[in-house]
């Protein structure tokens, strides 16, 4: 401690964030931000994101871990609710339809604040083609990455793909645009219904053997 520095500095300065974090932070969020609105979700890399930022690769990771919870950042969804739509896949193939779309549902339409945000996303999305564009990709690759990647199954870029858009429609139809017989519905008979039909797309049932 200098002779300039008083005790009280001293303490604060040790008790403070290590110097840079948050700027660096910012700096990774910025250059996300401008990389994902040029190149969409999918073409858009951590390597890139760093080199825009002027940081090493490993550093993004560091503080982000995946670029989907990159994305989310800048998109400001909260973590826990990435985390409990990748749980949906958890565990065996049986009802994973219905747990996919509770889970869906649970996440866009919750009464905290995490759901927030995302309605927030998929408004920008309906009026932006870019957002729009960017809003299919991130939930196709979740779908690949956290569960149909992981059991081998035909088309599975598709099935994502079409699983993406049906519950995306379903958030739609009772969330944005208020379709009666949709606001109307519990969300227990929505996954009783949608859910057999999510399971079909996600695992679909074996060929019948020809007699």
């Amino acid at each position: 401690m200098t002779a300039h520095t008083s005790p009280a500095t001293a303490t604060a300065t040790r008790r403070g964030r290590r110097p840079g974090t948050n700027t660096t932070r910012r700096a990774i969020l910025d250059a996300a931000r401008v990389r994902f609105a040029a190149d969409g979700f999918t073409a858009t890399t951590i390597r890139r994101v760093a080199a825009d930022a002027g940081v090493d690769a490993s550093l993004v990771m560091q503080f982000f871990r995946s670029k989907s919870e990159l994305f989310a950042a800048v998109m400001s969804v909260p973590p826990k609710a990435l985390t409990r739509f990748s749980a949906a896949f958890e565990g065996t193939d049986e009802h994973l339809g219905e747990r996919v779309v509770r889970a869906f549902l649970e996440v866009w339409e919750g009464d905290d604040t995490s759901s927030e945000p995302l309605m927030a996303m998929l408004r920008g999305a309906i009026v932006n083609d870019q957002a729009n564009e960017q809003l299919r990709e991130f939930l196709q690759e979740r779908l690949l990455v956290d569960g149909i990647a992981s059991r081998a199954v035909d088309n599975a870029t598709l099935r994502a793909g079409i699983v993406s858009s049906m519950l995306v429609g379903l958030v739609v139809g009772r969330g944005i645009v208020s379709v009666p017989t949709l606001t109307g519905a519990d969300r227990e008979t929505l996954i009783s219904i949608v859910g057999p039909a999510v399971q079909r797309v996600l695992v679909p049932p074996p060929t019948a053997e020809r007699p």
